[in-house]
């Protein structure tokens, strides 16, 4: 691993393990708040990386992207819901969903905050490598958010939609999930995917940008 490849590694494998672990504790923690305490018996309610490492979405797909394109995304095994547990299982199923993303914007601000103050500090050896991971941060987190808000379960998206559809049409709706993956693929393979997804990202990135004074 070179000087280059190892400085781009070091600069988004915090962002990225702190993205897809705080996504999944939201999840749980949240669940939690309204009936569910699943995730927490199982010891998933920690910040450790290692109790939500998916094999092939936290090591091998990071991996390769990494190896191919210089940057990392990947994702953490999902939080276990029982949503027979919760108080309200329509409403609380949307609150749940929503947790992760939400969580992903809560730190792409607080990443975008790091790194301004990084550049206002000016401290040689300090500033540009933290300003950087800021925003990694911010990149990460967005793309991690707008991904999941896609309305094609089993993403938060879908569980989202299926929590607001009427009773009828969400029996119809949840017919989808085994095929989210060939649906997510085929997007991809068509170039559909980046055209629904930056201009969402690129939204939110101004936006972020622009309250933290970045821009």
């Amino acid at each position: 691993m070179d000087a280059t490849v190892a400085q781009k590694f070091a600069i988004w494998v915090l962002p990225v393990l702190f993205a897809i672990t705080v996504h999944e504790v939201a999840h749980g923690w949240v669940a939690k708040k309204l009936g569910d305490n699943t995730a927490w018996m199982l010891g998933r309610l920690t910040l450790n990386p290692a109790k939500h490492i998916d094999p092939v979405g936290t090591i091998l797909v990071p991996g390769l992207l990494f190896m191919t394109s210089g940057m990392i995304f990947g994702w953490a095994k999902p939080v276990p819901v029982n949503w027979r547990n919760l108080h309200n299982i329509r409403r609380d199923m949307f609150l749940v969903a929503l947790a992760g993303p939400a969580a992903n914007l809560v730190m792409a601000i607080i990443w975008a905050i790091l790194a301004k103050i990084a550049i206002e500090a000016q401290v040689a050896y300090f500033s540009v490598p933290l300003a950087l991971m800021g925003m990694a941060g911010v990149q990460i987190n967005l793309l991690l958010m707008v991904i999941n808000l896609l309305p094609i379960p089993p993403l938060d998206g879908g569980r989202i939609l299926n929590a607001v559809l009427p009773l009828s049409l969400s029996q119809i709706y949840q017919q989808i999930e085994p095929f989210g993956l060939i649906i997510m693929a085929g997007l991809l393979y068509t170039g559909l995917l980046g055209g629904l997804l930056l201009p969402v990202m690129d939204f939110f990135n101004q936006s972020i940008l622009l309250m933290t004074g970045l821009k």
